[in-house]
């Protein structure tokens, strides 16, 4: 009611929206690229031997995406979430392009689960040593000090 009948007040109302719009309209959207700290200690390009085991249950992944082929688990702080990479050195059917989009109790340190659709095919996997080639490092908040630098990207 007050608004209403005073300029005074329809002007200050319409120039805290008008301000407050342009605010909330120039605001960044934070992505791993952007974020001090998001660089992790694996870097492109690095090749690392790992132990693997295939997994069959389960339908959702640590971060909130659906289990399917494709996806890995892996410890956090070796490879963390989001993490892309290439496994060689298992059955030819088993090797390609992985993200890492879990975790698990018992992936701890250079330990890496594969999932598979077929638990049949899961245990004939069985445990075997491979290859992990990082096409691109995951996003790690609080994994380095606020002033390190950030990675560069690398054709």
């Amino acid at each position: 009611m007050v608004l209403s009948r005073s300029l005074g007040l329809k002007i200050v109302a319409t120039t805290v929206a008008a301000v407050t719009f342009f605010l909330l309209y120039q605001a960044t959207v934070i992505d791993s690229r952007s974020v001090p700290g998001a660089q992790t200690a694996v870097a492109m390009g690095t090749r690392l031997r790992f132990v693997a085991t295939a997994y069959c249950k389960g339908t959702t992944t640590a971060s909130g995406a659906a289990a399917r082929a494709g996806v890995a688990a892996a410890d956090p702080r070796v490879l963390p979430l989001g993490s892309v990479i290439r496994v060689e050195g298992g059955p030819d059917r088993h090797n390609g392009i992985y993200t890492v989009l879990d975790t698990g109790p018992a992936v701890q340190g250079r330990q890496l689960d594969l999932y598979m659709w077929s638990c049949h095919e899961a245990l004939a996997f069985g445990r075997r040593s491979i290859t992990v080639t990082v096409l691109r490092p995951g996003w790690r908040p609080n994994a380095f000090p606020e002033n390190a630098t950030r990675p560069t990207d690398a054709p």
